[in-house]
């Protein structure tokens, strides 16, 4: 076990999980597993793991699967037998592993998250319940709504191929940040995300991310900003594409006649979030008066 978080136990930590690794081979261990072993959240096991080694417990398990497959054919082995006796369940398994990406990749997003690790925790919050999805890279999905069901059925259809771990302990950090965003005691959430999207897109959250606390913007007061005054729709699609609510602020725009539109997290939601914001920016305001 553990007993602290040094750079010496840390790195004792990798050694055993390597160790315990290569004895098990070709039997493949989960991360889940991995962390009940070494009494440690597999998102943090994962974290220390892969900044040590540059790859995850899983990227080291299959490279031992191919490095032991490669030795059974420089021995002499038939490659089906090579293939089975490395630990692989078939030749497309092999030939699946064994050009993996790091990260998620337009591809692997495409594939429903392909080889992708995505440790998420699903918990009561102010305004019903929150969902954050992380990968090693950052968030990559973050939703609300009335129960944790419906919101964790979300998460695997958006990944259905991706390993999804359920660790409220390692997103616990996340988690904290945004109920405490929610709660008003947190100003904004400049948190790290992974995420894939056009150009279009990027551009548009981006100018999403720049609307202060408590402010509004229209679609078309976006399209102008991102120097594309004629776009309007384009960034209505974007905001609704927004995959991270909350930190990419789609419930700071509104429509050109002033009232809430649209929200994909339901316009109650929306309603109470501003509301929320803008008794932040009075607080923070001395005597709270308006800055202009």
């Amino acid at each position: 076990m553990i007993r602290d978080n040094s750079s010496e136990n840390q790195a004792e930590l990798v050694a055993d999980v390597c160790r315990f690794l290569r004895e098990r081979h070709p039997q493949s261990v989960s991360l889940p597993e991995l962390g009940a072993r070494f009494h440690i959240s597999p998102y943090h096991l994962q974290r220390i793991f892969k900044r040590a080694t540059g790859i995850s417990p899983r990227e080291y398990g299959a490279n031992l699967r191919l490095e032991n497959f490669k030795a059974n054919i420089r021995g002499g082995e038939r490659i089906t037998d090579a293939i089975f006796d490395a630990g692989y369940s078939s030749s497309s398994r092999l030939y699946e592993q064994s050009d993996a990406k790091l990260g998620m990749t337009p591809s692997a997003y495409r594939k429903g998250g392909a080889g992708m690790t995505i440790f998420y925790s699903a918990v009561p919050c102010p305004l019903g319940f929150l969902l954050v999805a992380v990968t090693e890279r950052g968030i990559c999905k973050l939703s609300l709504g009335d129960g944790p069901a419906t919101l964790t059925a979300d998460l695997e259809a958006e990944f259905d191929r991706a390993e999804r771990i359920p660790d409220d302990e390692g997103v616990g950090y996340w988690v904290q940040r945004i109920i405490a965003y929610l709660e008003g005691w947190q100003p904004n959430l400049n948190l790290p995300l992974d995420l894939r999207a056009t150009a279009f897109q990027l551009k548009v959250w981006g100018e999403l991310q720049a609307i202060p606390v408590g402010e509004t913007r229209s679609y078309s007061e976006v399209a102008a900003a991102i120097g594309q005054p004629t776009a309007s729709r384009a960034v209505a699609n974007a905001c609704a594409r927004n995959p991270v609510a909350l930190v990419i602020p789609c419930h700071r725009i509104i429509r050109a006649d002033k009232r809430l539109g649209g929200y994909r997290w339901g316009i109650e939601r929306k309603r109470a979030i501003l509301e929320r914001e803008r008794q932040y920016q009075q607080q923070a305001t001395p005597n709270g008066e308006s800055d202009s």
